[in-house]
């Protein structure tokens, strides 16, 4: 004799953007000889009768599967109320809801989520006023509408602070990888300049005077290098990458490389004249205290010693590097004017010719407005480090 069918107890509860539904019904499996069975009732309106529009079990299958937008319908068979026999039922909802609801099957019941079309509140479950005698409130998970707008105010909440713990974790990780970037850069300079300082001062000790006239062929590769790289720190402060201004940074990058690149390297007569050892010497004096500086400030270390250094040795050095740069333009005039080398003639009718010596005049205007442009950047930075403190007035 087949079963009779019957009605289960359902429970009902909601949120703004969930209905929960739960079926009293333990057990729940295939009826013997079911494939399809069409659900009796009246499908919404405007929605066309699908010819299988309910809720079915597969054997050996976790969860069923809606076959419909918005009636929704269940069959199954199990232990209810009456004993093992099969159970179903259907609500039109009062709103328009999405397929595919989630389906979870325990030993004693069958727990539906079931996601509504828009996020809103719901007056009632269903489109009939009269609430169908099966169908209860299921009070352990009800809230009125001020809960659950508090209970969705706090999920948006720890949604929100997951984020932000998120983007800041991400934001560690670009700290830690731009702090690793700039420790191997200024390890990089570093070294190539240590090198340069400590060869130009062993050559001296050991040859004397005789070392300065083959100095740019001794460490000029090195220089041309530590020179190239700097660009990178130029672009660092234009990007934001480091907190130092563009303008000086740009001062000391094109003014040194105008003096390595075109006076020294472009001209064979100054490779071997002493000014070449002054201008690298006084260049790598400042740059073995500057670069191991940025190197501790990476890992968040302070060493008294060479913070110092770091903020008073340029006082000396600074200038006397600028003046050997001078003389370095200066010397290189007249071979300039002798070779004629950069020189060039404005086209007709002018018939003008412009010597290079004349940009280097101007050159070594701009050289003393950058001096001061620098010298007065960094006696800030030292004033900010080291400025007296106020007396306190009694």
């Amino acid at each position: 004799m087949e079963n009779q069918v019957l009605t289960p107890h359902v429970y009902w509860a909601q949120r703004h953007r969930e209905l929960y539904l739960r079926v009293e019904l333990s057990d729940v499996q295939v009826k013997a000889g079911s494939g399809r069975r069409e659900a009796r009732g009246i499908a919404a309106p405007g929605i066309h009768r699908d010819p299988s529009p309910f809720v079915r079990v597969h054997a050996g299958q976790q969860k069923p599967a809606v076959l419909h937008n918005n009636p929704h319908f269940f069959i199954a068979q199990g232990h209810g109320a009456k004993g093992d026999n099969v159970y179903e039922f259907h609500l039109e909802f009062l709103d328009l809801v999405k397929p595919e609801p989630v389906y979870k099957l325990t030993q004693r019941q069958v727990n539906i989520t079931v996601q509504k079309k828009l996020s809103q509140w719901w007056e009632r479950l269903t489109k009939q006023e009269k609430r169908p005698l099966f169908l209860a409130p299921d009070f352990d998970r009800w809230l009125d509408e001020s809960d659950a707008e508090m209970e969705l105010r706090a999920k948006e909440e720890e949604r929100l602070n997951k984020l932000r713990l998120e983007s800041q974790g991400s934001l560690e990780t670009l700290i830690s990888l731009r702090k690793g970037y700039l420790f191997m850069y200024n390890l990089v300079q570093f070294l190539g300049f240590s090198w340069i300082f400590v060869n130009l001062t062993v050559r001296f000790f050991i040859l004397g005077k005789e070392s300065f006239y083959d100095t740019f062929h001794t460490v000029a590769d090195i220089m041309y290098f530590c020179q190239m790289l700097a660009v990178v720190e130029t672009i660092n402060a234009a990007i934001g990458v480091i907190k130092s201004p563009v303008i000086p940074c740009l001062i000391q990058l094109l003014g040194r490389n105008f003096i390595l690149f075109i006076i020294f390297g472009t001209m064979e007569e100054m490779q071997n004249k002493a000014v070449v050892f002054f201008v690298f010497y006084l260049w790598s004096s400042i740059e073995i205290f500057r670069y191991p500086f940025y190197m501790l400030c990476c890992i968040d270390m302070d060493w008294k010693v060479l913070t110092w250094l770091r903020y008073t040795v340029w006082i000396p050095i600074y200038p006397l590097g600028c003046l050997a740069e001078a003389v370095a333009v200066i010397q290189s005039i007249p071979i300039f004017n002798e070779t004629g080398r950069f020189s060039f003639t404005l086209p007709y009718p002018v018939k003008i010719k412009v010597r290079f010596s004349f940009f280097l005049q101007i050159y070594l205007i701009m050289l003393f407005l950058g001096l001061y442009i620098n010298f007065r950047h960094l006696y800030k930075q030292r004033r900010r480090r080291y400025g007296q403190k106020k007396k306190k007035t009694h």
